[in-house]
């Protein structure tokens, strides 16, 4: 991809040089002697002011970010994630305002380590995520270094990661993915398979993305829509329980097997049309 030099996005929250505090953590013996003060002026319980300072120290640690310390390499990581980024709010501001309505962007959250959403707490190992209740998606650099190790280099194959968590905040803002949860409690039994369902339209939006974004900029190189399938194959649920020693077992998929997340995504940057990525359909 002809990536550098391109635009980067702003909408990007850099949390790398913070991390999350242990509980359990010191508080300054000032305090200390402050909430007691504090509980004999009030007549409160000096435990509870204790827990309440505790928990607020704990929460505003979590989320506060400092000076990121970064080799070449992840700067240049970061560079790259920035510029996607970017190139998800040019090409779906352009189509949501060509279908007549205006594009909501998310942010972006680079986080090692441990990292507090709306949705709770999750570790990096978790792999990149999008949280619904904040309309961010999270995003670890060690990912790509993952990817790398499970047969899928490159760097089509790191935006197509980038572009499918997009892809949900798409599902979100357009009402699919309460849909999807609507039908999930209506149908118990067939929970995994919508939430399949809701994994490979984000498939297929990241396809329409690559597309659009093609048209705008013209940066995809020989080779890189190759990256973008071979990543979706080697994601697919039964290629990553074989890949663990497991017996393939479709009842435990949620997000689709290499087959059908190479389908998908090669249908949308084929068709470069959301309305193609209907995959409810079939249910």
């Amino acid at each position: 991809m002809r990536w550098k030099g391109q635009r980067q996005s702003s909408n990007v929250e850099d949390r790398r040089g913070g991390g999350m505090v242990r509980a359990g953590g010191k508080m300054s013996v000032l305090t200390i002697v402050v909430v007691i003060v504090i509980s004999v002026i009030t007549g409160k319980n000096p435990l509870a002011l204790l827990q309440m300072v505790g928990g607020s120290q704990q929460q505003s640690a979590s989320t506060s970010s400092g000076p990121v310390q970064q080799s070449a390499a992840e700067k240049e990581l970061a560079d790259f994630a920035k510029t996607i980024l970017a190139s998800t709010e040019d090409a779906w501001n352009a189509e949501f305002q060509r279908r007549g309505s205006k594009y909501q962007t998310p942010s972006m959250v680079m986080f090692n380590g441990n990292v507090q959403s709306a949705c709770g707490v999750n570790s990096e190992r978790t792999g990149p995520f999008y949280c619904p209740g904040d309309h961010k998606l999270y995003l670890a650099l060690s990912f790509f270094q993952q990817l790398r190790r499970m047969g899928a280099p490159g760097d089509f194959a790191q935006a197509y990661v980038i572009a499918h968590e997009v892809g949900h905040h798409i599902q979100n803002i357009t009402g699919t993915e309460r849909k999807m949860r609507q039908m999930q409690q209506q149908d118990p039994r067939n929970a995994n398979q919508y939430l399949v369902k809701l994994e490979l339209q984000a498939d297929c939006y990241a396809g329409v993305w690559a597309a659009l974004s093609h048209n705008q900029k013209r940066w995809l190189e020989e080779g890189d829509v190759e990256e973008g399938l071979q990543a979706a194959a080697s994601i697919g649920d039964d290629t990553l329980q074989k890949n663990a020693g497991q017996r393939v077992n479709v009842e435990s998929f949620t997000h689709g097997s290499s087959a059908q997340r190479v389908h998908w995504l090669k249908k949308g940057m084929q068709t470069g049309d959301i309305g193609q990525c209907d995959t409810f359909a079939s249910l």
